[in-house]
């Protein structure tokens, strides 16, 4: 199970979203790059990234940071937060990105999705963020009335190549992850999935791991690594170990 450690981007800056909300947010650093060396440096091998100005506007507004932290680092990053055409999918894919997220534009245009697996087989995720059991998009800032298992359903043999899941309630809330509606959803479909919103222990760690050992691809965190509650490098070895 990998470790992924988050680095959200507002205005150029490491930031922590509570429950989504951008007008409830914490800087946590003003040089991404020199973050995700710590995380490099403490061996964790994935980095999730989300622009999470491009979220809201609707394309890629932090893209000087990323490319930053993409030459800074040696690790494989998946980027999500404003990619919703086939263009900007590639641009990150050709700039070194090793996945993009498709969040948003998942459920506006499921044909988006599959298209773009065919075209980068493997390299394709799908952002599922939940508030109440229903799919939120546009930065979270509106709920549709589709459930995040219908959603996941609708991508079962299209090639996506891991589900991040974000129970919105519990993001950035230090609540603990949602792990019984995540296992709702690894249950229902044949993608891998990533367990993300309110990890913000090793206790949380070690429950994920527990309930998800060759379940779940690999679990998310943020604010708790800002704050302190996990170590990188113990978490690495707790969910990559044997």
């Amino acid at each position: 199970m990998n470790f992924l450690p988050a680095i959200d981007l507002k205005d150029g800056q490491c930031v922590r979203l509570i429950q989504g909300d951008m007008n409830r947010s914490t800087i946590f650093g003003d040089d991404p790059a020199a973050q995700a060396q710590i995380f490099a440096d403490a061996g964790c091998t994935w980095l999730h990234m989300v622009d999470l100005n491009g979220a809201f506007a609707g394309r890629p507004v932090n893209a000087d940071a990323v490319r930053d932290v993409l030459a800074a680092v040696d690790m494989k990053v998946e980027l999500g937060g404003g990619i919703r055409d086939m263009t900007t999918i590639a641009v990150w894919l050709e700039a070194g990105v090793s996945r993009v997220i498709l969040g948003t534009v998942a459920l506006r245009d499921p044909d988006l999705v599959r298209a773009a697996c065919k075209a980068y087989p493997g390299r394709v995720a799908v952002g599922i963020d939940a508030r109440d059991a229903f799919v939120a998009v546009e930065g979270w800032a509106e709920v549709s009335e589709m459930k995040a298992v219908d959603m996941a359903s609708t991508f079962a043999d299209a090639g996506v190549a891991a589900i991040i899941y974000t129970d919105i309630s519990r993001d950035g809330a230090m609540e603990g992850p949602n792990i019984e509606a995540t296992l709702r959803l690894a249950e229902a479909v044949p993608i891998p999935i990533i367990v993300s919103g309110g990890v913000s222990s090793m206790a949380d760690l070690q429950a994920v791991k527990k309930a998800g050992e060759g379940i779940f691809e690999g679990v998310i965190s943020g604010r708790a690594i800002y704050d302190g509650h996990i170590d990188p490098a113990a978490a690495v070895a707790l969910l990559e170990g044997s």
